[in-house]
Parts: structure tokens; sequence; C-alpha cells
């Protein structure tokens, strides 16, 4: 499936039906008087969360969304049937943005959550509506009310509960490889990963998620490389984790300028909980690990853990620390299995 995280579309809500003018005509009553019936309301436009879906791509093929009209007023005093609306069926975490792309209209966290983005017009008044004492035979009517007409843009942030930060190749992708059930492509080459990847992590009977996006480069900012068009995807986690791989030449710098690039884009990003973890130790002997801990140990704030998500080493501490920053009520409770006992 391709990833999609922001599209615009463009919803119309349907018109009102108009009120309907006319008389009670029957055999024997001269005087029947007016049973015009009320035009029926216009269909509205929602947009609603719903469960398995992680990409916008649906709408890349159909942007345009238009509710029913209400049908006209009847003789017999008969209303005009209501208008179909149409629902946007839309991934937990999508914002609906106004047109200028700043203003946000909805933000839909939770599965089954609903926003009306456009109501339907009401409809018409029929003549019956305005008979009154000194007028026993109107002879006017409501027009149904027009329907609202809006452009707006859909962007999804992903919801997990621990976002991958690093240079390209810093073994994130293989982290979430070898922790999870997740295949992202891996590679040894920069910007492998293309678009985010979600994966289920568990550690001591917990799960929680885990959003690997592609890798941040110096002036990212700035618009270099991909960007930070994705760092949208880890706002709502609890925590980051911070890879930094223990094979590079410039440990300091790499660590710097992931660092700079997240608090150039937001503040609050930036003063998330953090964990830092010298990957790919793997690939160094003794005195090169010391070596790459110390160098990192003087620019990094807080404990710095080391691991390799390849060979294993240090996955299950990194992950328990992990747990230990995200709150209880985020935390998936998975029962060990019970073993059975052994019958002949």
């Amino acid at each position: 499936m391709k990833f999609l995280d922001l599209t615009k579309v463009y919803i119309r809500s349907g018109t009102g039906g108009g009120g309907c003018i006319s008389f009670r005509r029957e055999k024997y009553i001269e005087y029947g008087g007016p049973d015009g019936g009320d035009g029926g309301s216009g269909g509205s436009v929602w947009a609603e969360a719903v469960d398995g879906l992680n990409t916008l791509i649906d709408f890349r093929y159909q942007q345009h969304f238009f509710a029913k009209n209400g049908q006209p007023g009847m003789g017999r005093q008969r209303t005009g049937k209501d208008g179909d609306g149409i629902v946007l069926r839309v991934p937990v975490g999508t914002e609906v943005l106004d047109e200028d792309q700043e203003t946000v209209l909805a933000d839909l966290t939770v599965v089954g959550q609903r926003v009306e983005l456009a109501r339907g017009g009401n409809g018409g008044w029929g003549n019956l509506h305005f008979k009154s004492a000194t007028n026993q035979a109107p002879r006017r009517s409501n027009p149904g009310q027009d329907g609202v007409e809006r452009t707006l843009w859909l962007r999804l942030k992903l919801i997990a509960d621990v976002g991958l930060l690093g240079l390209p190749n810093a073994g994130k992708s293989t982290f979430l490889a070898a922790t999870s059930n997740a295949r992202p492509k891996i590679a040894d080459y920069p910007f492998t990963t293309l678009h985010p990847n979600l994966g289920v992590v568990g550690v001591d009977n917990r799960e929680f998620v885990v959003a690997d996006i592609p890798g941040l480069i110096e002036g990212a900012s700035e618009g270099r490389g991909l960007g930070d068009l994705f760092l949208g995807h880890i706002e709502r986690c609890a925590v980051l984790l911070h890879l930094v791989d223990g094979t590079s030449d410039r440990i300091a710098t790499d660590y710097e300028t992931i660092i700079g690039e997240i608090e150039a884009y937001e503040a609050d990003l930036a003063g998330k909980p953090r964990v830092t973890v010298l990957n790919k130790v793997d690939a160094l002997n003794e005195e090169e690990r010391l070596k790459a801990l110390d160098e990192l140990t003087k620019v990094a704030s807080g404990p710095i853990l080391s691991m390799s998500g390849v060979a294993g080493e240090g996955v299950t501490d990194v992950l328990r620390n992990l747990r230990s920053q995200i709150d209880d009520d985020r935390l998936r409770h998975n029962p060990a299995a019970k073993a059975e006992p052994w019958c002949p």
C-alpha cells in the first residue's frame, strides 16, 4: 500500500429542497386552503476516524465529495426527502486543515470520532407554513438554503508511542525489523526508508507502537534531502529514540545535527523525553566502543545506552528503558501464554 500523508479534498453539502405552493382541491370542498409541504434538508459532509487505515492514498484517486440535495416539498402536506450525507473515512491521527493549510479545524485521534465538515442547507417552507388568520390562502414559499462548498486539506500524523530519530543509515529500520513484525526495506545506502513505518514492539508482556521515519540530514529544516516532511509523524510520540551510528567518524557532529534539526522544526518536539543509543556496536572492538561512548557522552545529555540491532546486543535494555517512559494507559498488556501440561 502506497503511503500518502497530505492531500487536498473538495467538499460540498447538499442544498435544501424548496417549499411547495399547493392548495387542497377536493370535491365538495370549496375552500380547501393551502397544503404545500416543506422541502427536505440537504445532506451534510462528515469525516470519521476508522481503524485499519494508516494512509490517505484513497483520497488521491477521489478528491471531490458532494452530498445529495434535499427534495422539494409536495402537495397534500408532504415534506421532501432529506438528501443523503457523505462520510470521509480517514485514519486515526488525521488533522483537517482549512484551505490555508494552517488553521486546524479538527483533529481525529480516537476511533469512531466524527466531525461535521459542511452542514447541509435547510429545506424551504411550503405555503402551508404561511397560513394565518388574515391570510388564509398564501401564495408564497421559501427556497431551500444553499449548501456549503469548501476546499480542505487532510494531514495524517501517525499515532505511535516511540519515534525513531537518526541520520540515514543509522540503523533505525534494522532496529524496527529486529524488534517487531514490521518488514521495512533495509539496504546499505542513504534514504532507503522513503515513508514512515509502524511496528508493534513487546517487552515484559507489554506492547507499544514504534514509528520509523526517513533519516534527517543537516539542513533538513530548510528542505534538504527529504526535509522535515515526516517529523510530524513523531509529534504525538511519548518518547523519542535517538540512534547514533557507532561506526561513524564524527559521532558528536551526527548527534548535534539531529538535535539542531528537531529544535529548528519545533521546540515542543525537542523537549520530549529522549533516549540516546549508540548503535552498531557489534562492529567495534572494546577500545573503539569506549572511545565512541566517551565522545557521545561529551555532547549528549542523560544516560547513553549501546546496542546492536543486527546482533541483538542490548536491545532488551533499550526496550525496557523506553517502556519505563511511556504512561501505563498507552501500553497494551500482552499476557504470557500459559504452558500446557505435557500429556503422553
